[in-house]
């Protein structure tokens, strides 16, 4: 067996770009190409890594779900309390993108990779040990700051060193330990209610990721730099040693690494519709998403009263509490599942497309939410438990994983942690609105006329990503510039 491309010296050629030795594939000696040639470990590795970082982001976030009730009654916290500590990971995020999403672009991906994970680390024992009100939602800032950062970071560390062919799956593969993160975050906190009841159980429930953590910063200190990042930098001998690393194989292929930098246009004439279609959905899916997932266990405690109105003292409230859990973790199954579709498909049926889909089915669940409160008995449940269902299925496989996708490819290198970055603190803003109000309008305006309000905002990202849609499917990331 031979490469489909011949060594750069012999055939002429001054050299490959980085994607070119990344995207090789073997062929037979009759010039038959396989299908696709194993990743390597180094490629495994850098995966695994980024999942982490999905995984601690997902568990965070739908943790608080769980703690909020028991933070509310430790620190005598009113709606607005609790709104600000709902929302204070998500505003860290919407900092932390934009601002180490910028950083990536100029001091490089690995070094960020780094960062954001020791941040994490600082601030989820800082929130453990907080004696305060402001103490803790200073730390769940700070803690969103470093998940922010991971946003474009874990994105771009993977896209930019996996075959395009595949990108999709493995980016969406690595963003869907955000739903293993929140059902294990709420499976922990559901297990600690349950051993330790105690006001003091939250606390547990953020510290579970510190263990975790350790390993993870560790692991990100072995990593290459990405190569594309190096080239664009005009750093090639490096990004030659990082590119021979990246690909190291036994037996050892390429044997040599040759590289010239690709040939583009101007890459920012489209920047503004790229800019649109990567921002606007995120935007408008996080309003649902995020308020959905975090509330998911006091919306099922107060429609199918799973909650005690008044308790009357801490046993009565981790009661309710853990009633409402197990309603939500049976729910977030169904992210799962649902970006187990994306990433089988993401390839094949190409972003656009998934993410047009999934808003619609999204706009159909949270309807059958909102028609249960019309209805009584049986019923009511049933469209209630289906509706959530069918929504924590659709926003996975279609806005919740694809806008993350599309908002790391649509850019050029140049721009690409920036952009990605850009997007992600525009998403983060409705996530920020979303898990602030949630508790106010709830009580304000009533679940009814909130759950039809998302299904506006829904219909709304689809009609937006129709509008503005840039398809990126087996795209050459190197050669992006070309298309504008």
């Amino acid at each position: 067996m031979t490469s489909d491309n011949a060594p750069a010296r012999q055939s002429g050629v001054s050299g490959k770009t980085v994607q070119d030795y990344i995207d090789e594939t073997p062929v037979w000696s009759d010039a038959t190409p396989l299908r696709s040639s194993p990743l390597t470990d180094m490629q495994w590795l850098i995966w695994g890594l980024a999942a982490a970082g999905k995984f601690f982001e997902g568990m965070v976030v739908f943790t608080t779900g769980v703690a909020l009730p028991l933070m509310a009654d430790e620190f005598a916290l009113g709606a607005s309390e609790k709104g600000v500590v709902a929302a204070s990971s998500l505003f860290g995020i919407l900092v932390g993108a934009t601002l180490f999403g910028g950083l990536a672009d100029r001091y490089g991906r690995k070094q960020m990779f780094i960062v954001e994970m020791v941040l994490f680390g600082i601030f989820t024992a800082v929130l453990t040990f907080s004696p305060s009100y402001l103490i803790a939602v200073a730390a769940l800032v700070g803690i969103g700051v470093a998940l922010g950062c991971d946003y474009p970071t874990a994105h771009l560390i993977i896209s930019e060193s996996i075959p395009s062919r595949i990108r999709g799956r493995m980016v969406l593969a690595a963003f869907g330990f955000q739903a293993v993160g929140g059902l294990v975050g709420t499976a922990v906190g559901f297990l600690i209610l349950f051993e330790n009841p105690d006001l003091g159980a939250w606390r547990w429930m953020y510290a579970s990721t510190i263990v975790l953590a350790v390993p993870v910063i560790i692991g990100r200190f072995f990593i290459v730099q990405s190569p594309l990042w190096l080239m664009f930098h005009g750093r090639v001998a490096e990004a030659e040693a990082a590119t021979e690393r990246l690909l190291l194989r036994d037996p050892p292929y390429p044997r040599e690494v040759v590289l010239h930098s690709p040939q583009t246009r101007d890459p920012h004439r489209r920047n503004l519709q790229r800019t649109i279609l990567a921002s606007v959905p995120w935007f408008l899916q996080d309003l649902g998403t995020y308020g959905i997932g975090i509330f998911t266990p006091t919306i099922l405690a107060t429609i199918i009263g799973a909650s005690i109105a008044h308790p009357r003292n801490t046993a009565e409230l981790i009661q309710s509490d853990i009633l409402a859990t197990k309603g939500a973790a049976f729910i977030d199954v169904l992210l799962i599942v649902g970006i187990v579709f994306a990433v089988l498909l993401a390839d094949r049926v190409g972003r656009i497309r998934l993410q047009i889909l999934g808003f619609i089915g999204c706009a159909a669940g949270l309807l059958l939410a909102a028609l249960s409160l019309h209805v009584s008995g049986t019923v009511s449940g049933v469209l209630l438990f289906g509706g959530f269902m069918l929504f924590s299925f659709m926003t996975n496989i279609g806005p919740n994983a694809m806008t993350y996708l599309i908002a790391g490819e649509v850019f050029p290198t140049s721009v690409r942690g920036t952009g990605a970055g850009f997007a992600a603190s525009f998403g983060k803003i409705g996530a920020v609105l979303t898990a602030f109000l949630f508790p106010i309008l709830l009580k304000d305006i009533g679940t009814d006329l909130l759950l039809l309000i998302l299904v506006g905002t829904s219909l709304v990202g689809a009609l937006v990503t129709w509008r503005y849609a840039i398809e990126t499917k087996g795209i050459n990331l190197e050669k992006l510039g070309e298309k504008g």
